[in-house]
């Protein structure tokens, strides 16, 4: 029987997610509105947008079944991936990471026979996801989309152009991490209850997934080709490289023991002591945009947790065939690890569905900022470079159905 709090989380998640769409709007009623555009820019941050309507469920659980309770059910969620995300974001994006990556991707785009800036447009779509299997898709969005700032996503770049590699860049991270068993969210919660390790993920979702990014990178790079700006020339390697190993030693260490709070979170104090005793080798760290995003990951697992009610149901109910679809588009409302996690939960499920689930589940991965929980990093580092400072959830929409139909083409083989 549904009780009144969970009807109550039900709503309260439809108007996150109405919230989650109108972002645009808000910032557009900011520029209207002068009075009230603090609060109007504050509405405006989709990262705000899940954080805020967790704390309206938890403040209405306390009305309806006490503080107590309200207090034990945000306790007892799992936030573990939100503070990975927020501390693989800083790492990955400080400057001696970022000049060992675009020297290494310098180095590939010379030897290219294009371009400089189309082979590192490409390599900042197509490589940088797929390495997403080995130091996680967070970390790899978070490179590739500062890769791609000041080529792609700038101002001058016709806006449905960035759409489209938006679309390519959030589609790519969400498969580009299933070659191994342990990169990509959607795969991670299933993996051990299914016994599914980095042979299987290759020989059967990873070889599809690789292919399906290099599609749709070569095909969005090719629409972009003559809008480029010229690739922003070699920094001075001013990086010692003593220093530039360290920070990669964090980064690894990090995604090691990325399912470990108190390990992960341990080496980024150890992390922040070391940028501040070399100052001179860093730029400032976004610990802003980590932070939002944290936020914004924490409020889904506390408004996510509340709708297994309905979700379950519908995902235990589908064929094989089904399931895929229904993942497919499923994912584009909640985060396409809550949907395997419930997958893992069905007793019985054949194998052949459960590939399904999986495919479907990273398929979709990019059709909206909440699907994969990558893409708020991605939105926090690009939206700068969109109009209104912002993204709409259409125009993501809009940019990601292609390369999701080219996934979803290549999952169904």
């Amino acid at each position: 029987m549904t009780t009144p709090i969970q009807l109550i989380s039900a709503v309260v998640f439809g108007l996150a997610l109405v919230h989650t769409f109108s972002t645009k709007a808000f910032e557009q009623l900011a520029d209207r509105h002068p009075r009230h555009a603090g609060l109007f820019h504050l509405l405006g941050e989709v990262e705000i947008v899940f954080g805020f309507w967790a704390f309206v469920l938890l403040v209405a659980m306390a009305l309806v079944e006490g503080g107590q309770a309200a207090t034990a059910y945000a306790e007892s969620r799992q936030y573990a991936e939100p503070l990975f995300v927020f501390v693989v974001m800083v790492v990955a994006a400080s400057r001696p990471v970022l000049d060992a990556v675009r020297t290494l991707l310098r180095t590939i785009a010379h030897l290219a026979p294009v371009r400089t800036e189309l082979a590192l447009a490409w390599l900042g779509l197509a490589l940088v996801p797929l390495a997403g299997s080995l130091i996680t898709e967070p970390a790899a969005m978070t490179l590739a989309a500062l890769m791609l700032a000041p080529i792609v996503f700038r101002p001058g770049m016709p806006e449905w152009i960035k759409y489209a590699a938006l679309g390519v860049l959030f589609v790519n991270v969400s498969i580009g991490g299933t070659l191994t068993a342990y990169a990509a969210p959607p795969v991670l919660m299933v993996a051990a209850n299914w016994g599914w390790d980095t042979a299987f993920m290759a020989a059967h979702i990873g070889w599809r997934a690789a292919l399906a990014v290099a599609i749709n990178a070569t095909g969005v790079a090719l629409l972009m080709r003559k809008h480029l700006a010229s690739a922003p020339p070699a920094e001075d390697h001013t990086v010692p490289l003593t220093v530039s190993l360290i920070h990669l030693a964090f980064l690894a260490a990090v995604v090691k023991f990325a399912h470990h709070p108190v390990v992960f979170l341990g080496l980024f104090m150890l992390f922040l002591g070391f940028t501040k005793a070399y100052e001179r080798y860093q730029d400032p760290l976004i610990l802003k945009e980590g932070l939002l995003v944290g936020f914004f990951l924490a409020g889904l697992v506390v408004l996510g947790g509340m709708q297994q009610w309905w979700l379950q149901p519908i995902v235990s109910s589908l064929g094989p065939t089904e399931l895929f679809f229904g993942a497919l588009g499923l994912t584009a409302i909640t985060d396409n690890a809550a949907l395997t996690y419930l997958g893992s939960l069905i007793v019985g499920l054949s194998d052949h569905a459960k590939y399904m689930l999986v495919a479907g589940a990273v398929g979709g991965g990019g059709l909206t900022v909440i699907a994969n929980a990558p893409n708020p990093a991605g939105v926090a580092l690009l939206r700068n470079g969109f109009d209104d400072e912002s993204i709409g959830a259409v125009g993501l929409f809009l940019g990601a159905l292609v390369p999701t139909i080219v996934a979803a083409a290549l999952f169904l083989l």
